[in-house]
């Protein structure tokens, strides 16, 4: 249970919510993107960093579910600055549109958070032909940074103030193919495991937080990159799963995280002044934590991105 979890150096624990990591921090003049933001924690992330002063963006599928998600929150909080644009990751048009909608408005961006996600879906491909969970859980977010980090550059320069983009991974990074990624059968039905796909993807966006750190910090640029797990969470992700969409209902409650502890590490790493200068690593329960060897694998982290690159071009 998570009132019986140690806190970490960071002074947090599993049991600590986005509102606790991030209290007294003042985000006023800050602007962040949040994907996914219309469920779950990207509402929640959404909520706490409006709660905090910052001018959050939500990118979301459904724009009627982003309406309401924004109603609620301004009504919550009547000082709170938040947009909604339509994004659908899992489509590399809808990337592109967005990315160019958000230039063209001229807005700056300090914070962005790659939360959007789906989980263990059968075997689909995008729009694009590419299997469905690396589509959408890495893909659209790599090509989404992608065009924006000039944008996120710029912003830095200019306000000399650090910019962060957050990857949301998973613990599901530790059970992914043999190999870690399936290069050359990412888009191959054949051998298709929706839980190895969706490990693989988790892996993809430590990998990828990995490798643009790297670049970063060779170019100087003031912004880090991180990825992290938010925990096992009661969210509408495990509802490709019968059996373990019926275990959650039963169990959820005791042994998951709610959805306020739940986004407590993606604030944490987005606002945290502890959280200054620290780039290319993996955060769980608001704490720097080790992921798998697979994961810290440099070769392979590049390896990915130049076949990432491939795919967006």
């Amino acid at each position: 249970m998570w009132f019986f979890r140690r806190k970490g150096p960071s002074g947090f624990s599993s049991s600590s919510t986005a509102e606790e990591v991030t209290q007294g921090i003042d985000a006023t003049g800050l602007t962040a993107i949040v994907t996914g933001a219309s469920s779950g924690i990207g509402t929640e992330t959404t909520r706490v960093l409006a709660l905090r002063g910052a001018h959050v963006i939500m990118g979301v599928r459904n724009m009627a579910a982003g309406k309401d998600v924004k109603e609620a929150i301004v009504k919550e909080i009547p000082t709170a600055k938040i947009d909604a644009m339509e994004l659908d990751l899992s489509s590399l048009s809808s990337v592109r549109k967005f990315a160019s909608d958000y230039k063209s408005a001229g807005h700056p961006l300090n914070i962005l958070i790659n939360n959007a996600g789906i989980m263990a879906t059968p075997f689909l491909l995008s729009k694009d032909k590419i299997e469905l969970q690396f589509a959408t859980n890495h893909i659209g977010h790599f090509l989404l940074t992608n065009l924006l980090l000039d944008t996120m550059k710029k912003t830095a320069r200019a306000s000399s103030k650090e910019g962060r983009i957050v990857n949301v991974s998973s613990e599901a990074h530790r059970f992914p193919y043999r190999g870690g990624i399936r290069f050359d059968k990412i888009n191959d039905p054949s051998g298709y495991s929706s839980w190895a796909a969706y490990g693989q993807s988790k892996l993809a966006n430590i990998l990828h937080a990995k490798e643009l750190s790297k670049q970063l910090k060779e170019e100087r640029a003031n912004i880090t990159a991180n990825a992290l797990h938010p925990g096992a969470i009661l969210t509408n992700l495990f509802r490709h799963s019968n059996v373990l969409n019926g275990l959650v209902n039963v169990l959820g409650k005791v042994v998951l995280k709610n959805v306020q502890q739940g986004a407590a590490t993606t604030c944490y790493v987005a606002l945290q002044p502890q959280a200054e200068g620290v780039s290319g690593e993996y955060f769980s329960d608001s704490n720097i934590s080790k992921p798998t060897s697979q994961a810290e694998d440099e070769l392979l982290a590049k390896k990915l991105w130049d076949f990432s690159k491939d795919l967006t071009e």
